[in-house]
């Protein structure tokens, strides 16, 4: 045997005892002589990535044909290795495996190539689902070894891992390969975030250590009382689901750092159940924190009973209880479908084991992949059906429906029939005539209202509350062939809205050339199917406004209000001497000097002096961005040198990026108060992802001191970055 196979046939030995160790071993072979002459971008032989992959699988509990296919998964798009000869070679099973993962083409067609990739793998997902395990194997093992990508690349993957991959793996119930890939696209995307978590994780680590070994310790005493057999243990938090958290429920990182984290494995349902009831005896449980998705499993085949309780020293802690069996599925989800197959036979299948292709989800990606012609819209569709959780509806014969959280009737609509969700003019959920915008909750019952006239059709509005990507896709798909004047209309007069709310220009902006161009910019064939895609709601008006602005060269303003806008240096007594605004300028000592407020120059920056009509020189950083259109007017530059006196000042701005938390923007301007800084002006702007992006433009006397006040600044909880600003290139 190959002793390079050692490690990985040990795993297999442990985790799936019956696997064929010769086939996986010709596998392998036939691999390493395929890939003999290429090299990963590390300088490592190409074998040691599908080996790695092989290995992941290995460790989920993978059959054999899944663990060949991994081994072979490259040869047919990177090899001269065909996939005729590897169905000779193996069978056809593990040839139509390869083939799944296998890209569709070796060239790229960048979104389109993408989503077209993915949407292969969908299909290849519905003869098996074993394509999308090895796909995920393969995405984790490069996203381990990522660091040898160009910046781009790493940027690309992991905001594709986090948007697709990640989520695929939640939806197949995969949570130890879900976890690692979104912690690892996180510390790529966003590594600064990443170590602000980790380091506030660690500063609060040894206390919450000891609060946790102190209720482990009386769970697991009063379930050796009630004599219930349990393995109890901390869960450990991932750094990007508390970013998550943060993002989501609009909490401070102390609030979600108390709901610590308890697991309890116990040997069958009955103790399930009996050790809920033992710690709901100790502790009282948090109202409507319970879920028990033992009776109810997730769409993911996830099985666990979630309880809260208000624990020691009046703090929440969040407990699961589950069997092993089903924390072995929770941890591996489809990949332990091949090992516990004999305990997925559940009630109501007759005794025969549940199918994994049964997953409903599956069948409806499937739908829309049918019927979404557009490459990059099934694209979208697919991101935002796998960022969202579930509500389960009835209809009222009591079929069960799952829509996206947060689901309208309109949702519910489209989910029973195309025609029926065109032709929705009213709903009764249990009963009681609703609005159409009424979001739906576990175990309504919806009844819908149609119309029966010819013309009947969806409206506008219902894009701004729909929620599922199929009732979306069919709402445009409509519009698109049936009211395609209103949408030019309605996008004509989107972006004269949007132009007029700035005090643009129309007549100029709107003129044909202009529009024209940017229409094939966009991709569009001419302004009709901009105005059209406008109108549908496809790009934003102001989307359009601001590009075309950017065409015609940004909006006009000439040098003398760059000039305007620079702040005299001086505050006190009157505007002369240079040497006290700190700017000698070359020749005439006597000049009247500003310090542009644009790029904020302090001494040390390389500076150019321009001469302003009646307001002295203004002073800019040589890379400022609006030196650009001063240089023309080459007469009115002038040479200035730094010369600071004592009573010089100077303006200094900073930007400030933390994760937002109650009181950050006085913590942070007491710090500056602190270096006695004195704040001209603060804005604060905070995103959907919980991030405080705060500026301040302050005075210094001695800009030396600016490296001192930054690093106060950054030790500041939860501040990850900050930086002085200037308008440099």
């Amino acid at each position: 045997m190959n002793p390079v196979l050692e490690p990985l046939f040990k795993t297999v030995r442990a985790t799936h005892p019956k696997a064929d160790l010769r086939l996986i071993e010709r596998a392998y072979e036939t691999a390493a002589y395929h890939h003999r002459d290429q090299k990963r971008k590390s300088g490592d032989p190409y074998i040691t990535h599908p080996l790695a992959v092989a290995t992941i699988l290995a460790e989920l509990g993978t059959d054999d044909e899944t663990l060949c296919a991994a081994l072979l998964h490259d040869t047919v798009e990177d090899t001269a290795y065909g996939l005729d000869e590897l169905r000779a070679d193996f069978g056809e099973n593990i040839a139509l495996l390869v083939d799944g993962v296998t890209k569709l083409d070796k060239v790229k067609f960048g979104d389109a190539a993408q989503a077209e990739t993915v949407r292969k793998m969908v299909v290849a997902m519905s003869r098996d689902i074993r394509v999308l395990v090895i796909k995920l194997g393969d995405r984790l093992h490069n996203m381990r070894t990522m660091r040898y990508m160009p910046e781009h690349k790493r940027q690309q993957k992991s905001r594709e891992t986090l948007e697709i991959f990640a989520p695929l793996a939640h939806r197949l119930g995969m949570n130890t390969i879900k976890w690692e890939l979104e912690d690892l696209a996180f510390t790529m995307l966003f590594p600064k975030r990443y170590d602000e978590i980790a380091r506030m994780v660690s500063e609060r680590a040894p206390r919450r250590d000891l609060f946790l070994q102190e209720v482990i310790e009386k769970v697991h005493t009063d379930l050796r009382e009630q004599k219930v057999r349990a393995t109890v243990k901390g869960r450990p938090k991932h750094y990007y689901s508390i970013y998550q958290k943060m993002i989501a429920k609009g909490v401070a990182f102390d609030d979600i750092y108390d709901l610590v984290g308890i697991r309890v494995l116990v040997d069958t349902v009955r103790d399930c159940y009996a050790a809920l009831g033992t710690i709901h005896a100790r502790w009282n449980p948090v109202p409507g924190r319970f879920k028990d998705y033992i009776a109810m499993p997730k769409f993911n085949m996830y099985q666990s009973l979630h309880t809260t309780v208000i624990g020691p020293e009046g703090k929440p802690v969040e407990l699961q209880i589950r069997t092993h069996a089903m924390h072995h599925r929770a941890e591996y989800g489809v990949a332990a479908h091949w090992k516990y197959k004999e305990e997925m036979v559940g009630p109501g299948t007759g005794g025969k084991v549940k199918d994994v292709n049964d997953m409903a989800w599956l069948r409806q990606l499937l739908d829309w992949q049918k019927e979404t012609s557009d490459p990059g819209e099934f694209l979208e569709s697919l991101r935002f059906d796998l960022s969202v959780s579930e509500v389960f509806v009835f209809t009222p014969r009591g079929q069960v429906i799952a829509l996206p959280d947060g689901a309208t009737p309109v949702d519910f609509a489209y989910a029973v029939h195309t025609e029926v969700g065109h032709r929705c003019i009213g709903a009764r959920v249990n009963g009681r005539l609703v609005p159409l915008e009424s979001r739906l909750s576990n175990g309504d019952t919806v009844e819908i209202f149609t119309s029966k006239s010819p013309d009947a059709g969806p409206s506008r509005d219902w894009l701004k509350f729909v929620k599922s990507g199929r009732a979306r896709n069919k709402i445009r798909q409509w519009f698109s062939k049936e009211r395609r004047e209103t949408a030019i209309e309605a996008g004509k007069e989107a972006i004269g809205r949007a132009m007029r709310k700035q005090g643009l220009p129309l007549q100029r902006l709107m003129s044909g050339e202009a529009l024209l161009a940017l229409a094939r910019d966009l991709h569009y064939p001419d302004v009709s199917a901009l105005y059209a895609a406008v109108g549908e709601g496809h790009i934003a008006a102001q989307s359009v406004v601001q590009k075309l602005v950017q065409a015609l060269g940004g909006v006009e303003g000439a040098e003398e209000d760059i000039a305007e806008a620079a702040l005299p240096t001086r505050l006190k007594g009157t505007p002369r001497a240079g040497t006290n605004a700190g700017v000698m300028v070359a020749g005439d000592p006597d000049v009247w000097v500003r310090l542009s407020r644009c790029c904020t120059p302090v001494p040390g920056d390389d500076i150019i002096g321009f001469v302003t009509r009646g307001h002295g020189v203004s002073v800019h950083r040589v890379d400022c961005a609006n030196v650009g259109s001063l240089k023309e007017q080459t007469e009115r530059l002038v040479e200035v040198a730094w010369s600071p006196g004592d009573d010089s000042v100077f303006l200094v701005a900073i930007q400030v990026e933390a994760l937002d938390r109650p009181r950050l923007l006085s913590d942070v301007t007491r710090t500056l108060s602190d270096h006695h800084v004195n704040i001209l002006s603060a804005s604060v702007t905070t995103s959907r992802d919980r991030v405080a992006v705060s500026k301040f433009t302050f005075e210094m006397g001695d800009p030396k001191h600016l490296g001192h006040v930054l690093k106060t600044v950054r030790n500041i909880p939860g501040v990850y970055d900050v930086y002085r600003v200037t308008s440099g290139a």
